[in-house]
């Protein structure tokens, strides 16, 4: 029987997409509604682009509303972890890039919370993986397309 993927996040993230479902739901829904109501009163719809346009936006609409709640049914809550002895999710790790001796700090999230530009790494990504549940002072090597990349662990908060 097929198992259907869990999707790590915080209360926080939950709280937003159930937010977003609601939007979506009620007020995107009249609008795009109102979109093909107005198409339809232009005239014959076979060859009414604004009709397509409105009936492809209707689409996208219910694809994100389908999407959305796939996430929220099969959320998983994760909590930041208090230990900080070792990284976990929640952890800020300060790393060491010993190719070039430069530290960064990176948040560890669960998947749905990842935003590699605002330096939050899924624990599901390679170098999320590769710190998880590992000690300050450990040497760490993440597979890269580049090649392999060494980080000493700084600290971790």
């Amino acid at each position: 029987m097929y198992k259907e993927a869990k999707y790590k996040m915080s209360e926080e993230r939950l709280h937003e997409l159930k937010e977003e479902l609601v939007f979506l739901q009620t007020v995107r829904e009249k609008e795009v509604a109102q979109l093909i109501k107005e198409a339809r009163s232009f005239g014959d719809i076979t060859e009414n682009s604004e009709f397509d346009e409105a009936k492809t936006e209707q689409g996208k609409l219910y694809a994100k509303i389908a999407e959305i709640k796939n996430l929220i049914e099969n959320a998983e809550i994760v909590h930041a972890s208090d230990k900080t002895d070792s990284v976990g999710i929640g952890s800020r790790v300060t790393v060491r890039d010993l190719e070039y001796d430069s530290e960064a700090v990176y948040e560890i999230v669960g998947s749905q919370e990842a935003d590699p530009s605002a330096f939050r790494v899924s624990d599901d990504s390679p170098f999320g993986k590769g710190l998880m549940e590992r000690k300050k002072g450990d040497i760490v090597e993440i597979e890269a397309p580049a090649g392999v990349l060494r980080f000493e662990i700084v600290n971790i908060d």
